[in-house]
């Protein structure tokens, strides 16, 4: 590490904070990002990846706690943007051991981060990491898996999509292509599947496909390098990020993006992009913030409350509207409206 100063890297915003943790007997090397702070303390999941350099990783945490602080905003909750990496396999024999030294890290910035569940981690790894720090959200015993919130924020964000485009928010006949059926994804299936959906589907991962077959009998699978080529009226990514730039937006057959992955446009003039090409893009941190909005529900004073969590991810669907009503009004991509209206909120409110 330190071989690069973190300030010239794109992704950085001005963070208030970028550490870098490393522990020389467990081998753990992890950076933790926080984007800013001035709606409250940082927030924001902890990914658990097999990144190729100290520079992927810390560019990753970078540009993930950035989408935090406008993610937050866009909810209304009283929270700022942070994110942790851990560099390693997945599959590591030391897994356990990197998330302990992890954790005992997090303790030292005293509550001004708290982390949980991202890429890489199950709830039962949260869990791990709760028993020795008390800045982890998401824990078992409380709001568990953010997943299902995710996936029912991004479907309540599709509806919003539907009701903009076609005039209704029926679904059914609808056709939807999902990418990446994972934790979010498969749920995401399971609720258009439900409302009678015409799903197509493509994952990475086999097992994940098969078990999507058995649970969906009529969802059709496709290669992961023709997913997004399909001809749909709602095209979902939930897979990693990084999804829409100059080369793949031409080969959109969709009326609708709109999934669960973080950072889906490579540049800013990707939203721009969509919005030439006739597509509506509701961005991905307001439509996937239902399971953030999940865990720190654990932070409530009242104590955690499933009531109280569905009726702020049910709010991601009104907010969806103000966007595309805006963007509409103004002539201005989602993308542009979501990240004025959420910077409105987060540099409205400073400390001090």
């Amino acid at each position: 590490m330190r071989e690069f100063s973190v300030s010239s890297l794109p992704e950085f915003d001005n963070h208030e904070l970028v550490a870098f943790f490393e522990d020389k007997k467990t081998g753990l090397k992890s950076f933790v990002a926080v984007h800013n702070t001035n709606l409250g303390p940082a927030t924001g999941g902890t990914r658990y990846w097999n990144y190729r350099s100290e520079r992927e990783a810390l560019r990753d945490a970078l540009r993930l706690s950035q989408a935090m602080t406008y993610k937050c905003a866009l909810a209304g909750l009283s929270y700022g943007g942070g994110k942790g990496v851990i560099m390693a396999n997945s599959h590591n024999p030391k897994k356990r051991k990197f998330l302990i030294a992890y954790a005992k890290r997090v303790n030292l910035l005293r509550g001004n981060f708290y982390t949980g569940e991202d890429v890489g981690l199950t709830t039962e790894y949260v869990n791990t990491l709760a028993r020795h720090s008390k800045f982890i959200i998401g824990r078992e015993s409380l709001a568990g898996n953010p997943s299902p919130w995710a996936a029912l924020g991004v479907f309540y964000a599709i509806s919003a999509g539907l009701k903009a485009v076609f005039g209704t928010d029926e679904m059914s006949g609808r056709t939807f292509s999902i990418k990446g059926v994972g934790k979010v994804g498969s749920e995401l299936c399971r609720l258009l599947y439900g409302r009678g959906g015409r799903i197509v589907v493509a994952d990475i991962n086999q097992k994940r496909i098969k078990q999507i077959k058995k649970r969906f009998p009529k969802v059709r699978v496709v290669k992961p390098g023709e997913i997004h080529e399909q001809r749909v009226d709602v095209y979902a990514p939930c897979a990693l990020g990084d999804e829409f730039n100059a080369k793949t937006i031409p080969r959109l057959q969709c009326h609708i993006v709109c999934g669960g992955a973080n950072n889906q446009l490579s540049t800013s003039e990707d939203g721009r992009r969509l919005q030439r090409a006739g597509i509506l893009y509701i961005p991905d941190y307001l439509a996937n913030a239902g399971g953030l909005i999940n865990v720190v529900a654990e932070l409530d004073r009242r104590g955690y409350s499933w009531k109280r969590v569905r009726k702020r991810v049910q709010n991601i669907q009104k907010m969806a509207r103000k966007v595309i009503e805006f963007s509409r009004r103004q002539d201005t991509p989602t993308s542009e409206v979501a990240d004025r209206l959420a910077e409105s909120i987060f540099r409205k409110k400073s400390k001090g």
